[in-house]
């Protein structure tokens, strides 16, 4: 194991959205700064083809937004390493980063690994995601402005998102495994009576189609063991999210579900460890909030270097 020989004042752990803004607000205060990330540059950025709800842009495609971000973190002086992380240490000295055969140290650490959306796993849904799958409602719903789109779930963000959905398609359809929602009742009570929206109970979807864009689904009906097609124009898959954090599960900053709470300041339990964007137990995950959160955290964390250098 090789120890890298230079001590960072931050090491962000992610290059998404938030990891880019809280690298470019530590930087920008003259902290040694180091991003460490396993993918591209600005994370599902690059797998989002047109953003418009993002302050400064009438539209933008996710991945020039990811290149703008990028940039605009290392202009004050971070670095930017490709590498997955394995674990982080808490040692009395420093924070100790372990990305494969080497040792990163620094005084503080940001993670800002995100979250996975949970996958049907079933066949076309990696060949048509992002041309008639969509993850985000309110990324893409302004997309099926006057189509007929398709919800799969039936918990709080299914509800709430197909009933967002419906103030642009002509018709939602709701799918759901089970005979009844796992939704709020509140919730459950507005899709209800929402003319827009249609249900479709104890049945999974088991394959979707389509040419250039997704056209039609194979449902599989428990009770009956019937299978039918179904024709739409796209699939809006909330069967819930899955956070990036097990790398830091021996850090005892994780709630039951896997996720990081914080406080307003981004401040984990560990003096010293933030975290920030999707990763975070929080009520909205989008680019916007991503970036707030690492603001808040890159500016933080000059506060807590100068206290522990004094």
């Amino acid at each position: 194991m090789e120890i890298v020989e230079k001590i960072y004042d931050v090491i962000v752990i992610g290059g998404g959205p938030g990891g880019l803004s809280a690298a470019l607000y530590s930087s920008r205060a003259d902290l040694d700064t180091l991003i460490l990330d396993a993918g591209l540059p600005g994370g599902q950025l690059n797998n989002t083809e047109k953003i418009e709800n993002y302050a400064g842009f009438s539209s933008i495609s996710g991945s020039d937004l990811a290149q703008e971000m990028y940039k605009g973190a290392l202009q004050f002086g971070a670095e930017y390493t490709f590498g997955p992380v394995d674990r982080v240490e808490n040692t009395n000295e420093y924070k100790q980063v372990i990305s494969g055969k080497k040792i990163y140290r620094s005084h503080a650490v940001i993670i800002a690994t995100g979250s996975e959306n949970k996958k049907l796993n079933v066949s076309g849904e990696e060949e048509f995601k992002g041309r008639g799958i969509s993850y985000c409602a309110v990324c893409d719903a302004v997309f099926y402005r006057n189509k007929e789109v398709v919800v799969v779930g039936g918990g709080n963000s299914a509800v709430e998102e197909g009933s967002y959905l419906s103030q642009f398609a002509d018709k939602v359809t709701l799918i759901h495994r089970r005979d009844q929602l796992k939704a709020q009742k509140i919730l459950q009570d507005r899709a209800f009576a929402n003319d827009k929206m249609e249900f479709i109970w104890d049945t999974e979807v088991e394959e979707i189609m389509g040419d250039s864009f997704v056209n039609e689904l194979t449902l599989y009906n428990h009770p009956t063991g019937e299978r039918s097609q179904f024709k739409t124009d796209g699939i809006f898959i909330y069967i819930g999210l899955v956070p990036n954090t097990r790398p830091f599960a021996d850090l005892g900053i994780l709630n039951e579900e896997g996720w990081i709470e914080t406080d307003e300041q981004m401040r984990t339990s560990i003096e010293g460890i933030y975290a920030v964007g999707d990763v975070r137990q929080t009520a909205l995950r989008q680019v916007a909030t991503a970036v707030g959160d690492g603001s808040v955290a890159g500016n933080d964390v000059f506060n807590y270097i100068q206290s522990i250098k004094e």
